[in-house]
């Protein structure tokens, strides 16, 4: 039996994102996203609300401040206390975990959706992705993008504008584009 394009997407391996089921399901978040972006006058718990229909798992006190964009939403897991400020965008072909405690700066783009190399590859249209995890107690700058695939551990500290190609030890502050060590963790 072959695999759904959807079924390849969740397992991280080449697929076309343009099949019909991919697409109905991008469809149906565009209209999430849009109830969700539209609710700027809501108090903070009844946009909490539409966070808990939509993603895989939101802790308590999450907040997300609309404008906000994702592909799909069920790729999404959100811990307890996370604030995520206007603008922030997550390609959420495969999980992407955020831990609790995160602080999430405007137009941070999280990005689990990636692309051959291969030129007759892209051209086919087919991609793939690879997760993210964010651990706890992360504080990511304004308009820093984090790459597919990429890990960052707990109470690391990612400056604005930063491009995190590489996994993020625990307790680093890290800083540029590419992204590097400024400071290493504790003990360290």
């Amino acid at each position: 039996m072959s695999l759904s394009e959807k079924q390849k997407m969740l397992q991280g391996q080449l697929y076309h994102a343009g099949c019909p089921e991919l697409q109905a399901e991008q469809i149906a978040n565009k209209h999430w996203m849009h109830r969700y972006n539209a609710s700027v006058e809501l108090l903070n718990e009844a946009r909490h609300g539409l966070l808990v229909e939509h993603f895989a798992s939101v802790g308590d006190a999450v907040v997300i401040r609309p404008p906000f964009h994702c592909d799909y939403g069920y790729n999404l897991s959100v811990g307890a206390n996370t604030f995520m400020n206007f603008n922030c965008v997550i390609l959420d072909v495969l999980p992407v975990r955020i831990g609790a405690d995160c602080q999430i700066g405007p137009a941070v783009q999280i990005y689990t959706a990636d692309h051959p190399l291969d030129p007759d590859l892209r051209r086919s249209g087919l991609e793939s992705g690879r997760p993210v995890t964010i651990g706890d107690n992360v504080w990511i700058g304004g308009g820093a993008i984090i790459l597919p695939g990429v890990t960052i551990g707990d109470n690391a500290v990612i400056g604005a504008g930063s491009v995190v190609t590489r996994d993020v030890p625990a307790g680093a502050v890290v800083v540029g584009n590419p992204a590097r060590v400024r400071q290493p963790a504790q003990g360290q």
